[in-house]
C-alpha cells in the first residue's frame, strides 16, 4: 500500500510545472477551552502520504529537468511529549516507511524552507487555507520572494487542491476494498438498529446502538454525524439532535455510515417504529424506492450526474402526481420545478476519503465530468412532507423518506456496494423481527 501513496505523489508531480508544492497535515480542533476533538487527518495529505500525525508538512519539489524530491517536515521524537500525547514515528523512521527523499524537524521550517525554494518560480498550495503551518509557509514564501536575491523568483501560485481532488475521483482497488469494508460495518449497524426498535424508546438509544456497532467492528468513528429522525424530524434534512421519544405510528429515517481506515460509507434507510409500514407509508416509501432503483439502473460510464438527476426527478415527479402530492400535468410540474418543494436536494454526491468527497463535478472548461470506472457516488432520492402542509392529504403529512446507497461505477455499468442492506418493505419488516442480541 505504501507504494500507492508514493505513486500518487509521482502522478501529482507529473502534473506540475517546475516548482514547490505544499500539503499540510490536519490539526487538532478545539472542542471547549483546553479540550480537543478526536484528531482526523487531512484528506489530501493522507491521500499522498498515508501519514497519520498532526503538525506535519509534505513538500514536493519538481526541477526544470523533471527530477523531483519528496520531503516531509514532521515532529521529532520527544520522550516528554510522547508520554502525554502518544508515540511519534520520528524523522528517521518516517523517511524509510513513507519512501521519502528527506525528512526535517517541523521546528526547522523557517531555516530550511528558504533553501528549498531556491531556483524555483512556481508555488502549489491551498491559497485559501487558515492552517497554522501553511500560514507560516506563506509568510516564508513572501519574505523570501521580497528578498529578491535572484535565487527565488516567484512567478505564479497555483491552487493545489484542484489537482489532488481530480486525482481522487477514480478509486484504486485498495480504496474500493476499504469502502466495501466501511459499507459492510454500516450494514451491521443498520441491521442492529432495525432490531433495536422492539426494545428502545428514544432516537438517542437507536443512535447509541449504531455507534456501538461501528466501534465494535473496527470503525473508530462515523463518517458524519448520524441522523436518527423520527416522524416529522425526518423533514429536517440535517436533523442531528437525535433526542426525541419514538412514537409507534411513526417512521424513523436513519442516515448513518461509518468511516473505516479513513474511508467513508453513507447509507440511509427508513424504518417503521412498530415494525410494520402503514398503507400511506408504503405508498410514499415505494415511490422513493422506485425512483432510486430507476436512477441507479441509469448509471454507467459516459453518463453524467445531471443526466441521472433528471431520471430521478422525472420518476419522483410522476410518482408524486399519481399520489396526489402534485397537481396538474407532468410537463408543468417539471418545467415549473414543482417537485422542488418535496425533493429539494441533489440525487447524490461523490464519496471516498470524505463522505462528500472533494472531487470536481466539472472540467476546467465547464463541461460536466462523465462517470468512469472506479468512481463512487451515492444515490439518495427523497420525499419530505411536512406535518403542517395542508395542501397534502392528511395521511401523508409528517413523513420524510430518503433511501441512499453507495454505487461503484464499473466498466459496463455499476455495482451497488450496499445491496445487502434491507431496502424493500418486505425485507425491512422481516429484519425488524430479529432479536437485537444477535448483533451485540
Amino acid at each position: 500500500m505504501l507504494n500507492e501513496y508514493q505513486n500518487r505523489r509521482k502522478i501529482l508531480l507529473s502534473k506540475m510545472d517546475e516548482g514547490v508544492a505544499f500539503i499540510p497535515s490536519g490539526s487538532y480542533k478545539t472542542r471547549s477551552n483546553d479540550t480537543e476533538y478526536r484528531f482526523r487527518q487531512d484528506s489530501n495529505f493522507y491521500y499522498l502520504s498515508g501519514f497519520m500525525e498532526s503538525n506535519a508538512l509534505l513538500v514536493l519539489i519538481k526541477l526544470a529537468s523533471g527530477k523531483s524530491q519528496e520531503i516531509l517536515f514532521l515532529q521529532k521524537n520527544d520522550d516528554v511529549a510522547e508520554m502525554w500525547n502518544g508515540k511519534r514515528v520520528g524523522l528517521k523512521a518516517a523517511k524509510k516507511i513513507l519512501l521519502l527523499n528527506k525528512t526535517f524537524d517541523i521546528d526547522t521550517l523557517e531555516k530550511v524552507l528558504p533553501k528549498l525554494l531556491m531556483h524555483h518560480q512556481n508555488i502549489y498550495c491551498d491559497l485559501f487555507t487558515k492552517d497554522e503551518v501553511m500560514q507560516k509557509v506563506h509568510q516564508i514564501v513572501q519574505t523570501t520572494a521580497q528578498a529578491r536575491n535572484n535565487t527565488f523568483l516567484l512567478r505564479a501560485q497555483y491552487q493545489l487542491p484542484l489537482y489532488i481532488e481530480r486525482m481522487r475521483l477514480i478509486k484504486s482497488k485498495h480504496e474500493i476494498t476499504l469502502i466495501r469494508k466501511a459499507v459492510e460495518i454500516t450494514k451491521k449497524a443498520h441491521l442492529a438498529a432495525m432490531a433495536a426498535f422492539k426494545s428502545k424508546n428514544n432516537e438517542s438509544e437507536i443512535h447509541a446502538v449504531i455507534d456501538y456497532i461501528f466501534a465494535s467492528h473496527g470503525a473508530v468513528s462515523d463518517a458524519y454525524t448520524s441522523i436518527v429522525a423520527s416522524g416529522d424530524n425526518a423533514n429536517t434534512l440535517h436533523y442531528v439532535q437525535n433526542s426525541d421519544s419514538l412514537d409507534k405510528k411513526d417512521l424513523v429515517l436513519i442516515d448513518a455510515g461509518c468511516e473505516y481506515k479513513m474511508y467513508a460509507s453513507d447509507i440511509t434507510r427508513v424504518y417503521p417504529v412498530d415494525g410494520r409500514f402503514s398503507l400511506a407509508q408504503k405508498s410514499l416509501y415505494n415511490a422513493v424506492l422506485y425512483a432510486q432503483l430507476k436512477t441507479i439502473d441509469a448509471i454507467k460510464p459516459g453518463v453524467t450526474k445531471s443526466e441521472i438527476h433528471q431520471v430521478c426527478v422525472d420518476a419522483l415527479t410522476s410518482e408524486m402526481l399519481d399520489l396526489g402530492i402534485l397537481k396538474g400535468s407532468f410537463e408543468e410540474a417539471i418545467s415549473e420545478k414543482k417537485y422542488l418543494k418535496y425533493f429539494p436536494h441533489g440525487t447524490g454526491h461523490w464519496m471516498g476519503i470524505d463522505v462528500h468527497d472533494q472531487n470536481p463535478y466539472k472540467e476546467d472548461n465547464g463541461d460536466e465530468i462523465p462517470f468512469e470506472e472506479g468512481m463512487v457516488m451515492t444515490i439518495e432520492p427523497g420525499l419530505y412532507i411536512s406535518k403542517d402542509d395542508m395542501n397534502i392529504p392528511k395521511h401523508y403529512r409528517g413523513i420524510g423518506i430518503r433511501i441512499e446507497d453507495d454505487i461503484l461505477v464499473t466498466a459496463d455499468g455499476y455495482e451497488n456496494l450496499s445491496i445487502d442492506i434491507p431496502k424493500s418493505i418486505e425485507e425491512i419488516e422481516r429484519a425488524m423481527q430479529v432479536d437485537l442480541s444477535n448483533y451485540l
